[in-house]
């Protein structure tokens, strides 16, 4: 049985045709719930950051986000995570995933 291709060997012309790499990068659901979990602190720092109209706090977000998501992918999905390769994708499949799940479409 052959490896997964990775994000560097695979090459997308579209965020439609990266999707569903991007997923199958997710397939643990440890390594999911810790995205949205990432990404929901994320909105709360945001939130914190105007209601306080301290901008500092904005600094935690991407420490939020990668730091939970990179979690999920070293200690339980096992794979280097796409935004090394793809980063504008990468983030916007995390924000498309985190609504999915949020909205029942996708398992958390």
């Amino acid at each position: 049985m052959s490896e997964p291709a990775s994000a560097e060997s695979q090459h997308f012309a579209t965020f439609r045709d990266f999707y569903p790499f991007y997923l199958g990068e997710h397939r643990s659901a440890v390594c999911r719930r810790l995205h949205v979990i990432g990404s929901a602190l994320v909105l709360v720092a945001l939130a914190a950051a105007i209601t306080t109209r301290n901008p500092w706090l904005m600094l935690l977000m991407p420490v939020i986000g990668y730091g939970f998501a990179w979690v999920g992918h070293f200690f339980f999905e096992k794979n280097k995570p796409a935004t090394f390769t793809y980063p504008l994708w990468s983030l916007m499949g995390d924000w498309a995933m985190f609504f999915e799940v949020v909205a029942g479409r996708r398992p958390f």
